[in-house]
């Protein structure tokens, strides 16, 4: 299946496309208020996709839950560290809002609150260390390896070499022949907040806490870059996924219903978000 597109209403930033089957606004350009939710909801019909998903400040919230958005998440202090982030989703098909495995997403929070209590032991193991070109091609493979689909295309390395000249920085953890796991920071300068995404670990590696230590390394690696709040969006029904983040100290900022093609299937997502201490 061909990825969705990146591209420009006007001058905001959305991607679109049948993988994710959803229009997604993810840069909003103030100067488009009001009229980008109605040029969403137009490209949404004429697509025929069955969701609307925009990321953008609290203030513009009203903008769009006027137009029939709800606010599935928020992230406090997104903004600088100062003010909220909203994350709005209009359902154009009634059955893209109803999550079909509601017991297990509940169960997922369950167990990540109580897990969250204790801490997570230090694992050991080789080194964190940050990715830069020369490691597109194994970046690629893992990716490749890992997920069957993705939202992007990380398993093409043209794609990560574009996104590592951009404000997206990789870490992963070397392995014999490759690596054996990896994650991204996607750094937002002008808001001052990072996406912490793209984790994937080797089958048999997992359950070892390769996770837990990128995504301490990538803390580690944006709070020295000025960024002030880090969050993630994660799949809502993996138990290891949420509860990584859980006990690392960040908080659950709400659930985006089959919101996100993965693995050849629209999955719901859990936002968490932490706030970054200055050094």
């Amino acid at each position: 299946m061909p990825h969705d597109q990146v591209t420009r209403l006007g001058n905001s930033i959305v991607q679109h496309g049948p993988a994710n089957d959803r229009v997604y606004l993810m840069k909003l350009d103030r100067a488009d208020l009001p009229g980008i939710v109605d040029a969403m909801h137009a490209l949404g019909r004429e697509r025929g996709y069955t969701k609307l998903f925009a990321k953008v400040p609290a203030d513009a919230a009203d903008h769009f839950s006027r137009r029939g958005f709800v606010n599935e998440a928020r992230v406090p202090g997104m903004r600088r560290g100062e003010a909220s982030a909203c994350f709005m989703s209009r359902y154009l098909a009634r059955r893209r809002g109803v999550p079909s495995n509601p017991e297990r997403l509940a169960d997922v929070l369950d167990v990540a609150e109580r897990k969250s209590r204790t801490p997570a032991v230090a694992a050991s193991g080789p080194a964190v260390v940050r990715l830069g070109h020369e490691h597109a091609d194994a970046l690629a493979a893992l990716y490749g390896s890992v997920f069957e689909t993705y939202p992007f295309p990380i398993s093409d390395p043209g794609y990560l070499h574009e996104a590592m000249d951009s404000d997206v920085a990789f870490f992963g953890i070397p392995a014999k022949d490759g690596l054996a796991a990896a994650a991204s920071a996607e750094m937002d300068m002008g808001w001052k907040c990072s996406e912490m995404t793209d984790f994937a670990t080797l089958p048999a590696l997992r359950g070892r806490g390769a996770a837990g230590r990128l995504l301490a390394r990538m803390e580690d690696a944006v709070r020295d870059k000025g960024i002030r709040t880090a969050y993630t969006i994660a799949r809502a029904a993996s138990y290891g996924m949420n509860t990584v983040f859980a006990r690392a100290g960040y908080r659950y900022g709400g659930t985006l219903h089959n919101n996100t093609q993965i693995a050849g299937r629209l999955e719901s997502m859990n936002v968490w978000h932490r706030r970054l201490a200055a050094r």
